[in-house]
């Protein structure tokens, strides 16, 4: 059965969950000798270095394993998957009133003056042009030598100042796409100065706490602000859950936690990507896979190591992936395999 996105989001807000911290079993049957041969192949690192992989079908846990010596309470470091959490924040302060719009500018929230390179196209950055990888700041992390990487940022003693420090390179905001973990940075610098109480505990109030999620491990910055570019620790159900919330349409047991204009907005494709029929949403990353004569779009939060939050959008499943896999060249491409060959086949099996 193939369901429409919009149709799906009203169905999945009626999904039953028992306990914030427990999802309930699903009945629903699955090809179980697909899946264990998808165990032997993690076991015998045909796939390596995989710490966890959760499945959830209609809001209910349908499978859930653990490898390489991780277990149900174990905080993965699913680097960039985390970044996603900053869209969610900057959602929900938008519907508390805490930020106008996300068309506010840099030159709203700093005095730009004090950095180096003013330039009038930074002062057009907007927060939408954050949350979409398309500021224009000279900074590229998928080019080793952009003056902007993020691995020149992290032995900096203040990471906003320096990539508030950081040349533009001449085109407008919003006009072409480029992988920019300082900017994510700068969102959650801005929402740390916006929010009351700072970041962390607007996040445990507003999103955490309705979630249940309660077992995590923030990072921080140089100043002291949770590290929004990745790197919060979480449990492998935990990261399931946030993934569930935005295929409920942003509610959880009956709360509306986020707005689901926010979740629309953030599940569309604001950049079609030039490489591996990739777009991009907000801090999301869009994709189809195949199987059989079937297409499966899905948004995902993706980080390094091969770490992903599966978000589908045409059938009701969450897919969780941890992986140490980190600095590898099949890191990401593995867990495609592992989609593509077992784990999809196994549950979509009729």
């Amino acid at each position: 059965m193939k369901y429409s996105f919009p149709l799906l989001l009203s169905f999945l807000a009626l999904s039953c969950f028992g306990q914030s911290d427990e999802f309930v079993t699903s009945e629903r049957s699955f090809d179980r000798s697909l899946l264990t041969s998808l165990e032997d192949r993690i076991a015998d690192e045909t796939f390596k270095q995989i710490t966890s992989v959760v499945v959830l079908y209609e809001g209910q846990l349908l499978y859930e394993q653990y490898f390489n010596g991780a277990n149900q309470a174990t905080k993965h470091d699913p680097r960039s998957a985390t970044k996603t959490i900053a869209s969610a924040v900057m959602g929900i302060a938008l519907e508390d009133g805490h930020l106008q719009s996300t068309e506010q500018t840099l030159d709203e929230f700093y005095t730009l003056s004090d950095y180096q390179n003013p330039s009038p196209l930074k002062e057009k950055v907007s927060l939408e042009n954050l949350l979409t990888m398309s500021s224009g700041f000279d900074g590229f992390d998928f080019e080793p030598e952009s003056i902007g990487n993020e691995e020149n940022m992290y032995p900096q003693d203040n990471w906003v100042e320096w990539t508030l420090n950081l040349p533009m390179v001449g085109r407008d905001p919003g006009s072409e796409w480029a992988y920019f973990t300082a900017g994510v940075v700068l969102l959650g610098d801005i929402l740390d100065q916006q929010v009351p109480g700072g970041l962390e505990a607007y996040t445990e109030r507003k999103l955490f706490g309705p979630l249940g999620i309660e077992d995590y491990r923030w990072q921080q910055t140089p100043q002291g602000v949770g590290n929004t570019a990745g790197g919060l620790g979480m449990r492998a159900r935990d990261l399931a859950k946030f993934g569930q919330l935005y295929q409920n349409g942003g509610r959880w047991q009956g709360q509306q936690v986020l707005p689901q204009s926010w979740v629309s907005e953030s599940l569309r494709q604001h950049f079609v990507l030039p490489f591996d029929g990739l777009s991009y949403g907000y801090l999301f990353w869009h994709k189809s896979y195949q199987v059989g004569e079937n297409t499966y779009p899905v948004f995902a939060c993706s980080g390094n190591g091969g770490n992903k939050v599966f978000v589908f959008t045409e059938i009701p499943v969450v897919i969780v992936v941890t992986a140490r896999a980190y600095n590898q060249s099949y890191m990401h491409r593995q867990v495609d395999e592992m989609m593509d060959q077992y784990i999809l086949p196994a549950i979509l099996k009729e």
